[in-house]
């Protein structure tokens, strides 16, 4: 039992517990550009928020007709980004300090994200969070990514708890709805705040549609135990 009444916490991990989507952006930016796909802009990259890397570069090879095949694709996208990820990764200071809180109160807690499992482990290495953060699963071990509840899932099975038990964080609407989808209550911090009125985000338990600018460790940690 934890310390919250048998809750478990999931986290997304890009954009919700790390600021990793300007890296995302640069590695899938000079991924196009070697390819010859100039122009590659910040709102181009926001329509790719919150779906994982294999599914991106998929979309990207009949968008934009590139030759390779995705295996490729996926593989030159994810050295660029380990490249940037290794040294430029910064772990929200709130995010942080609600892992230490839930971890003091031995809350079991997951990562579940659409990135490889080597990006995965990179960043949590990186960032410090691995102390706390020892269960992660990536998308790529799984049938389906988000909008899909199998990450999750997953991440309920490896920490033993059913699904109704466990709280999932997220910051973009094909996560809160994969979340929704496996039966699991939701806390929404919308990366993009212009998307905070999407229908995926209604199904959250708490939304906070300031995104990370309105997030706190206290507040979503008094939230979970009140939800109980």
């Amino acid at each position: 039992m934890s310390g919250l009444g048998g809750t478990s916490v999931i986290f997304d991990l890009d954009g919700t517990l790390v600021d990793s989507e300007p890296n995302y952006y640069e590695a899938g930016r000079r991924l196009l550009a070697e390819h010859g796909v100039l122009g590659f802009t910040w709102a181009d990259h926001e329509r790719y928020v919150g779906i994982s890397t294999l599914e991106t570069v998929t979309l990207w090879k009949r968008e934009y007709g590139l030759r390779p095949p995705v295996a490729e694709l996926l593989a030159a996208k994810n050295h660029h980004y380990l490249e940037l990820a290794r040294t430029s990764t910064r772990a929200y200071p709130e995010m942080r300090e609600f892992v230490e809180l839930l971890a003091a109160a031995n809350v079991p807690m997951a990562v579940a994200s659409g990135s490889s499992l080597a990006a995965i482990t990179a960043i949590l290495s990186a960032t410090g969070l691995a102390a706390h953060l020892r269960t992660v699963v990536s998308a790529d071990e799984v049938a389906h990514g988000k909008p899909a509840p199998d990450v999750f899932l997953e991440a309920a099975h490896r920490l033993g708890a059913a699904p109704g038990d466990c709280v999932v964080v997220e910051d973009a609407a094909p996560g809160a709805a994969a979340a929704h989808a496996a039966g699991m209550r939701c806390i929404a911090i919308p990366y993009v705040p212009a998307q905070a009125d999407a229908p995926e985000f209604a199904t959250a338990g708490l939304l906070l549609r300031g995104g990370q600018g309105e997030f706190t460790a206290r507040r979503a940690y008094d939230w979970l135990r009140g939800a109980e």
